[in-house]
């Protein structure tokens, strides 16, 4: 039932990390996303090759502590946009943010509703694996590389300038940078892992109480 429970808040928090990005662009203006069918939070719309199928499966076949991934890009027309570098950095955050509220709010329910004597007593291990999920996905997307949410925010928060320079870098190279920092380079951990688990567990502690990711 567990591992049903992990596929289920895998769909759960990239449908609503995307369909956030697809929401933040129409509000700002460009359509693109809301006309290609992605505004929803239909699963199979954001579904992935690489990021929520093969990446998955190769940290799987490496024995890799830690599983993640990501979901299809949404669709961004930077001409729809008034200002396309500070938009852009708004959508991407836009995910991580919904991720992060979607987690804060599934914690105030597993406090105030989830007790031992609770009709819905069944449903606090699912309801622990979202938030725990919800979490991963926005530190893990807050990364500031290529194709991730960080590395557009990274952008659009320097200077003109600087900002190009940074994003011809990471459209260079930006995913073979995150290759190297999922793969387990020191002593079986990814140099990614050592980095967010901290965040991640430090996060999770607060919204569940005695609880972490690893």
């Amino acid at each position: 039932m567990s591992i049903i429970f992990w596929l289920l808040a895998f769909a759960v928090a990239i449908s609503v990390h995307e369909a956030a990005h697809a929401w933040m662009a129409d509000r700002l203006g460009d359509p693109t996303a809301r006309l290609n069918g992605r505004m929803t939070l239909n699963p199979i719309a954001h579904l992935d090759l690489y990021g929520t199928i093969l990446i998955p499966l190769f940290l799987i076949f490496i024995g890799s502590p830690f599983i993640f991934g990501w979901a299809k890009p949404v669709p961004i027309d930077p001409y729809n946009l008034n200002n396309p570098k500070k938009d852009s950095a708004l959508i991407s955050f836009a995910g991580p943010l919904a991720n992060i509220l979607l987690a804060i709010f599934l914690s105030l329910i597993l406090r105030l509703f989830i007790t031992p004597f609770s009709p819905f007593t069944y449903y606090s291990q699912l309801i622990t694996i979202l938030i725990k999920f919800n979490i991963v996905i926005a530190v893990f997307n807050l990364i500031p590389v290529h194709p991730l949410d960080g590395g557009k925010i990274l952008v659009g928060l320097l200077p003109p300038k600087q900002a190009r320079q940074a994003e011809l870098f990471l459209n260079q190279y930006g995913v073979l940078l995150l290759f190297f920092l999922i793969f387990p380079t020191i002593r079986g951990s990814s140099p990614v892992s050592l980095i967010i688990f901290p965040i991640i567990n430090f996060v999770i502690s607060i919204l569940i109480p005695g609880s972490q990711i690893i």
